[in-house]
């Protein structure tokens, strides 16, 4: 029997809109009215093929859209208008996870392989996360899932902001001696901040030192649910790639509790006079 290398896993496609809307197939049927049976044959690929009509209500509810192409012509959405961006829905998904009885996973819960205990949720007993296996007191699974919804979004947010995340210097509308960088996720904003200012080193020794030019760190914030991703040691590294352009070699901080620890592993060292000011020292640029 011939068949058409371009068709649509029409099941597969569906499991991936739900797990992008986070429905189960039986909040997807109470949206869409077509009732979970006929969800979980057409994700099996049982039966004959599913009627249009039943395609479209189902990916309208997950959020999609249809379009529809001719041979050599422009596609069009289901709704008759040209849609802004066509969709590429094509190859077949890698081999899904199944669990030991070999049934799928639900595809909105995100399943993941448990490599260390910080990756299950049920390892609340363990004080330390670096446990090595041999030394677990319990049996742990070899995949897990999150089913609190709220953790599967943030994990999910924290996956797209390793993935997208963007630096850039501001200087719009600023002094030439105010340094700003931000770190944006495209249509999600900004998600971390690094502030700075020039600081006038004739002023503070008393003498003329020619053109010396130091800066003072005011701050490095990062969204609460996007900390320990790297976001604010890159915005060191990026001010540190600037100072060594314009020719800056020292950067002056005051830290407070785990913010110290921060700026060391960030290449700060502390002064010996003062437990609580660090200063980075950048190479000349050669």
């Amino acid at each position: 029997m011939a068949t058409d290398k371009n068709a649509i896993d029409v099941g597969a496609t569906l499991r991936d809109l739900r797990r992008r809307a986070d429905l189960s197939q039986r909040e997807l049927a109470e949206q869409s009215g077509i009732p979970k049976s006929t969800v979980a044959r057409i994700e099996a690929g049982q039966g004959a093929g599913p009627a249009f009509r039943t395609v479209e209500r189902l990916v309208r509810a997950a959020g999609g859209e249809i379009a529809l192409s001719l041979p050599g012509g422009p596609s069009h959405a289901a709704t008759g208008e040209p849609p802004d961006s066509e969709p590429r829905l094509g190859s077949e998904p890698p081999d899904e996870p199944r669990d030991e009885a070999g049934r799928r996973y639900p595809a909105h819960l995100d399943v993941r392989r448990v490599l260390t205990l910080r990756d299950w949720p049920g390892a609340w007993w363990a004080q330390s996360y670096t446990l090595p296996r041999r030394l677990w007191p319990v049996r742990v699974p070899e995949l897990t899932y999150d089913l609190d919804r709220t953790r599967r979004d943030e994990r999910r947010l924290r996956d797209r902001t390793r993935a997208e995340v963007r630096f850039r210097r501001v200087v719009e509308g600023l002094p030439a001696t105010s340094w700003r960088f931000v770190a944006e996720v495209p249509g999600a904003g900004p998600v971390g901040e690094l502030r700075a200012h020039e600081r006038s080193f004739d002023l503070l020794v008393g003498e003329d030192w020619g053109d010396r030019r130091e800066l003072v760190l005011e701050g490095v914030l990062v969204a609460p649910g996007l900390r320990t991703l790297g976001v604010g040691r890159q915005l060191i590294g990026l001010l540190a790639k600037e100072m060594a352009v314009a020719g800056i070699r020292t950067t002056h901080a005051i830290a407070e509790a785990g913010n110290v620890e921060f700026l060391l592993a960030c290449g700060f060292e502390l002064q010996p006079s003062r437990p609580s000011a660090l200063t980075l020292e950048v190479p000349p640029r050669p």
